[in-house]
């Protein structure tokens, strides 16, 4: 059962083609147009706008330079199931920008935290020290 979707999107900004699939399949790959394409413009969604700009800042490479979507889904034979599929894919992509994340409070390093480090640099240092050449051969 998908989730509920954070921002549902609506069936009409959604344009899908049937494709052929590639790969192995037989008989059936070459006669039945099983795949599914799915084309979803941002620029001209109904989506809000902080939504659309998150999304077109994204570097996906699912979305192209004019801001469409390209979805391509043939791992199953039906293609109401590649639709689904596609569908489940462009709604987690949407709702993956919903969500802003959270702001980083900046902090500083504790007393005990710097000593710990001070102290791994000085054994690490010791056990490179006692790499070296043997001395005292004058």
């Amino acid at each position: 059962m998908p989730a509920i979707p954070l921002i549902p999107l609506r069936d009409d900004e959604i344009e899908f083609s049937a494709i052929r699939a590639q790969g192995a399949g037989g008989q059936n790959v070459n006669k039945v147009s099983s795949a599914v394409h799915l084309r979803f413009s941002i620029p001209d969604s109904s989506l809000p706008e902080a939504i659309k700009e998150r999304l077109m800042a994204l570097s996906d490479q699912r979305i192209t330079s004019e801001g469409v979507v390209v979805i391509k889904a043939q791992t199953s034979r039906s293609q109401d199931q590649n639709r689904a599929e596609a569908l489940e894919r462009l709604q987690a992509l949407v709702d993956s920008v919903a969500v802003l994340p959270k702001k980083r409070k900046a902090t500083r390093p504790t007393f005990a935290s710097k000593q710990r480090r001070l102290e791994g640099k000085a054994s690490r240092s010791g056990v490179k020290r006692l790499r070296g050449k043997v001395g005292g051969g004058e």
